[in-house]
């Protein structure tokens, strides 16, 4: 025994310190706020349908349209571990007008699924969306009041990107696609092109279908499809009419072309 006890201490001395070694890492503080996670916050029911609930929701400031204010303010936020929004801020100011609307759409938004990171705990994760304003053709505007009939451009992809940030293919433009020509001239052309279904006339059906296209690094538009069908032959004109459209400017990142995804609304008014 005598001969045995200081091997014993010895082999108990070795696992201990290599027991240290094998430690897991601490915990991170609770309040830490991460730019990027193994699991991003995603909004709850998908970015498509959130990027709807922005397209639906935006109102553009009267004053703003008066002075024919354009663009897009980057709204960045904090996802909390319970999913609702904190700290909601923009983060290059566009005018008074349009970044107070896109923080007070991004606040009224719904809830987000948190981020996950370390032993799959959830995380506070920093998020930031872009929200794009631009007018319509035939713009009313009424003092003191705002539209809601106004195209919003942020895409799905768009907020995707901006949870995960470590996914190559999807990166945030340095300079957003746009229809050759400006807005206006392309919603001029789909307004004159336009050929009302005559079901949707007979039963007097109005409104705006959502759709969803991809701009390729030539300026093509492809894998045109309905986000939101209205029916009544109105999904298939506005399929048309986006897959006959001129080309679009491409976006630009690092000076070179790249594709982006649209969520574009295509107006039907009797």
């Amino acid at each position: 025994m005598k001969i045995l006890l200081p091997l014993l201490l010895s082999c108990a001395l070795g696992f201990g310190a290599q027991a240290q070694k094998l430690k897991m890492p601490p915990k991170p503080a609770s309040g830490t706020v991460y730019d990027s996670v193994a699991q991003p916050a995603v909004p709850i029911g998908g970015t498509e349908r959130y990027a709807q609930f922005l397209a639906d929701h935006q109102k553009y400031p009267a004053s703003a349209m008066q002075k024919g204010i354009q663009g897009t303010v980057k709204v960045s936020f904090i996802v909390e571990k319970t999913g609702t929004v904190n700290e909601v801020k923009v983060e290059k100011p566009l005018s008074p007008e349009l970044d107070a609307e896109a923080i007070r759409l991004i606040k009224s938004a719904p809830k987000w699924t948190p981020a996950r990171h370390h032993r799959n705990e959830v995380v506070r994760q920093r998020v930031v969306v872009p929200v794009s304003f631009v007018m319509s053709p035939g713009s009313t505007v009424t003092v003191g009041a705002a539209s809601k009939e106004r195209p919003i451009l942020t895409s799905a992809a768009d907020i995707a990107a901006s949870a995960n940030p470590n996914v190559r293919p999807v990166v945030a433009p340095d300079r957003p696609t746009q229809p050759v020509g400006g807005t206006q001239a392309f919603f001029d052309w789909i307004e004159k092109n336009q050929k009302y279904p005559l079901l949707a006339k007979q039963r007097k059906i109005q409104g705006k279908v959502m759709v969803e296209f991809m701009v390729q690094p030539d300026g093509s538009l492809t894998d045109v499809r309905v986000a939101r069908k209205m029916g009544s032959g109105l999904d298939e004109e506005a399929l048309r009419l986006i897959k006959a459209a001129p080309k679009w400017e491409p976006a630009m990142f690092q000076g070179k072309p790249i594709k982006q995804k649209m969520l574009l609304p295509v107006l039907f008014q009797l």
